[in-house]
């Protein structure tokens, strides 16, 4: 039977990747292994969820709102508009199972078959976060690997393109902080982005699940920022409790956008979305009305930031991140380095290439290696000690 070859150029998802790449090695004997190759925040969940989760048990036995309670789409709203000043209503937002399934079926709602006769352009930063080249071979759209390096902030220069290329493209998928440098999108950034979505005609899929962890200030949202300038329809913007609630098993997670693009992308999701469980709903929403545990998970990042510029700071090209808990560590060739750190100092790295596609022979992840700043801080203080000792002090 034939099959679909769309997803037959797809590379190995980096974790099995990783596992393959590692099989036969392991750590020194006596050495305490740290794993930090996975973003899976381990900082305390909000106390309030398992009381909820019993509480609310009952509510398992009813089909849950595809699009989320009124209770909880009140309280997204509310929380878009105190930390974003955006007066958004109930029918500009619509509850996901987690910002992943949302990135890619937003994609199959609102990316048109053809733009100028033929298959759109779907922009994305290289290195990305894996799921926006699926989206873009799910909907037969071409995907164009924007170079996200030191050379450009480590975010991707969109306005540097070929008119041609941004003329044929219907989608852009930007994430700030990014996925893996930690780069910040500023103003000043965005609206240079938003005005070219507008004369080029696309849309800008705002990845932000990592927006509340930072280190100097709130980054700035996509949307509020199309809003200001009148542009609303240019932007939809993508966020969860994963990383801001140490929740990603919750997976709870929304779009908000103009009242058009979200009934579109509910039209798909009544048929093909995943509605998430009513007791998760109701935890999410008491989530999103508090901001105490983020505050407080947010400190511990930044402790950590603080430990990792003490301890990394005499690295050549060693790069503070602006928000989000990923390093983004240069070394010669990042498999090397990952085999080297597991094998001599019992930490486990994810290499940067398993994020990045190479573009005309060149990959900008090669030279990368990404650590997620997850676990507590002595753990962290410990292994970044053992990664400068092996990869910038030994020889």
């Amino acid at each position: 039977m034939a099959v679909p070859e769309r997803f037959s150029n797809l590379p190995e998802y980096a974790f099995p990747r990783l596992r393959r790449l590692l099989t036969g090695v392991s750590p020194p004997a006596g050495v305490a292994p740290v794993i930090m190759t996975i973003g899976e925040p381990r900082h305390p969940m909000p106390d309030f969820v398992a009381p909820t989760l019993a509480a609310t048990a009952g509510e398992l036995a009813k089909y849950p709102p595809n699009e989320g309670t009124p209770e909880l789409l009140a309280a997204i709203a509310a929380w878009l508009r105190t930390r974003h000043a955006m007066d958004v209503d109930s029918g500009q937002i619509t509850v996901l199972n987690g910002t992943r399934e949302g990135l890619f079926n937003a994609a199959l709602a609102l990316c048109p078959e053809a733009k100028n006769g033929a298959p759109p352009n779907v922009l994305i930063p290289n290195p990305f976060y894996q799921v926006y080249a699926v989206a873009a071979a799910a909907v037969g759209a071409r995907p164009v690997f924007v170079p996200a390096t030191a050379d450009t902030g480590h975010l991707p220069d969109f306005a540097g393109l070929d008119p041609a290329v941004l003329d044929a493209t219907a989608l852009c998928y930007l994430c700030s902080p990014a996925n893996p440098q930690g780069a910040v999108a500023d103003r000043a950034y965005l609206e240079t982005l938003i005005a070219l979505a507008d004369r080029h005609d696309f849309l800008i899929f705002a990845d932000e699940c990592y927006s509340e962890i930072w280190r100097d200030a709130p980054p700035p949202g996509a949307l509020a920022v199309a809003r200001a300038m009148g542009l609303p329809d240019r932007v939809m913007m993508f966020n969860s409790l994963s990383k801001r609630s140490n929740l990603p098993g919750l997976r709870s997670g929304f779009a908000a956008a103009t009242a058009d693009h979200i009934a579109r992308f509910r039209v798909l999701r009544s048929y093909a979305g995943a509605p998430l469980p009513l007791p998760l709903q109701r935890v999410a929403e008491m989530a999103w009305a508090d901001e105490a545990h983020v505050t407080a998970s947010r400190a511990l990042y930044q402790a950590k930031y603080a430990i990792a510029d003490r301890i990394l700071e005499n690295v050549p090209g060693y790069l503070p991140p602006a928000g989000g808990f990923f390093l983004w560590l240069p070394v010669d060739d990042g498999e090397a380095a990952t085999l080297r750190l597991w094998q001599t100092a019992g930490v486990q790295v994810l290499p940067g290439a398993y994020l990045s596609r190479a573009v005309e022979g060149r990959n900008p992840g090669q030279g990368y290696v990404r650590v997620a700043l997850v676990g507590p801080a002595a753990e962290t203080e410990d292994a970044l000690t053992r990664i400068r000792d092996v990869l910038y002090e030994e020889g």
